[in-house]
């Protein structure tokens, strides 16, 4: 390795990144999907949990929430998410990701603890809030680092399915939901609470796991410490069956200090990659609005319009989740083969125009609520897939020295303008008792997807099989 100093800092070379991304899957690669993410199952769990317990909740002797009120407390807890996007974002890449792995898998675990424990509506909402802060946060330290240490030529597939994973902590939900709301069963106010329980010991499990998992070796080769970074990297050669510390294509970089911050960020959004800062707002934008609009209030369109009891949302949300677990687990391998810009257009522009047919059938009432449900779960076939290649698409737009505070923005923008208005104008809506008023919002979610399929058409980031340093280079001296 040749290291020449500069005035603006050392200027290294290093073959860390080609290494990485030469190496076969190996039982270290499983851990990190296993460790990590659970991040998505718990966010699917909480969102799952707050529209298939809505019932519960409103009958609750101390909550008492009312329609409106279970659609804010919706927007309290994506709130809490940008929030903890941003503070998190910025520490993941100044302090590194491991750290933040345990800070915001702790917020988390406090948080939903203390909302099964809520004595009001407002210190519910409040927990909400809390708990949104610490899946936020996860975001940004996990898909950094998820996406720093799988191969190149594995990273599309398995971004995916793990963003997908969020399903599954859908379908836990919809099965507590189900399993504790039974009437009888327990008093109208444990059940609600036992259920917010699933994620806190879902969590205190996971600990365990990430205690195996090693920092990031691109984090610890930005930030000079590369005899870290090679020893962890050579330990990882081991259980892939490589041979540890063989030479690979070099690349230069000047090392970074801990400033790395909205300077930086915003060089590489306004001067370096605007075209991609575009790009990665419209995607997020419009998933977001798609899915946390839609999905937030899923319970209540089931319950007003098609009679279905609160004890039995759990078992319409499992089609639901199956279907958009599907979609990454059978498509992600095409984000890796076919393309990125191909497949975003393909999946976005698809659930669009599904959810067109569906608003149509809906405000005519030819769906019963088992036909809503199956062609919801076609809409988020699609859907899925494509809210996951949005994740996958901003992390790969941007340098190492910002990943995670560029993922932070992008989920926080994208949240804000899509995500916290949609649960609350959908509750008002579901409110109103029309068809016709919620077949328009329909109409205007699936208006975002096709705009956000033709943006990545033309525009979207073709990064199959390339290296994150090929994508956006690392600041490089002269």
């Amino acid at each position: 390795m040749n290291i020449q100093t500069t005035s603006a800092g050392e200027i290294v070379e290093t073959d860390i990144p080609a290494r990485l991304d030469r190496l076969r899957w190996s039982r270290f690669h499983t851990l990190v999907v296993l460790a990590l993410g659970i991040t998505w199952i718990l966010d699917g769990l909480e969102v799952t949990l707050a529209g298939a317990i809505s019932g519960a909740l409103k009958a609750s002797p101390s909550l008492h929430l009312s329609d409106a009120q279970v659609g804010i407390s919706a927007s309290f807890y994506l709130c809490g998410a940008v929030g903890g996007a941003f503070l998190f974002g910025w520490l993941t890449d100044r302090l590194g990701r491991k750290k933040l792995f345990f800070v915001t898998l702790g917020v988390y675990l406090a948080a939903t603890a203390a909302t099964a424990l809520s004595p009001n509506a407002w210190m519910f909402m409040l927990f909400r809030f809390l708990t949104g802060a610490g899946i936020g946060g996860e975001y940004t330290a996990i898909n950094s680092a998820i996406q720093e240490l799988i191969p190149a030529r594995y990273r599309g597939q398995t971004d995916l399915i793990i963003n997908g994973s969020f399903w599954i902590g859908a379908a836990l939900g919809a099965l507590g939901a189900v399993l504790l709301l039974q009437p009888g069963l327990l008093p109208p106010d444990v059940g609600w609470r036992l259920a917010f329980g699933i994620g806190a010991v879902l969590g205190l499990a996971i600990l365990f796991l990430r205690s195996f998992l090693p920092e990031s070796p691109r984090w610890l080769m930005l930030h000079g410490r590369l005899d870290e970074a090679d020893a962890i990297l050579r330990g990882i050669e081991v259980q892939a069956g490589d041979v540890p510390g063989a030479p690979q294509k070099k690349i230069r970089l000047r090392l970074s200090g801990r400033g790395v911050g909205l300077l930086q960020l915003t060089r590489a959004l306004f001067r370096s990659y605007p075209q991609r800062a575009a790009v990665g707002l419209v995607l997020m934008a419009a998933q977001a609005f798609f899915y946390n609009a839609i999905f937030f209030t899923y319970a209540l369109v089931l319950g007003r319009f098609f009679g279905i009891a609160s004890d039995r949302i759990g078992l319409y949300i499992l089609p639901f989740a199956v279907g958009n677990f599907l979609g990454p687990l059978l498509l992600g391998h095409l984000f890796d083969s076919v393309g990125r810009r191909r497949m975003m257009a393909l999946t976005y522009g698809l659930s669009g125009l599904l959810l067109l047919v569906t608003a149509l059938l809906f405000v005519n009432g030819l769906l019963n609520a088992s036909g809503q449900t199956i062609a919801w779960s076609l809409v988020f076939f699609f859907a899925s897939a494509a809210a996951s290649s949005a994740y996958l698409t901003v992390g790969e737009s941007f340098p190492l020295e910002v990943r995670a505070l560029a993922i932070a923005v992008f989920y926080a923008l994208g949240t804000a303008l899509g995500g916290i208005a949609g649960p609350a104008l959908f509750a008002a809506l579901i409110g109103t008792g029309e068809r016709s008023s919620i077949a328009w919002g329909y109409a205007f979610g699936a208006a975002l997807m096709l705009i956000a399929a033709a943006v990545a058409w033309r525009y979207g980031l073709a990064g199959e099989r390339r290296s994150l340093e090929e994508l956006a280079t690392p600041v490089v001296g002269d």
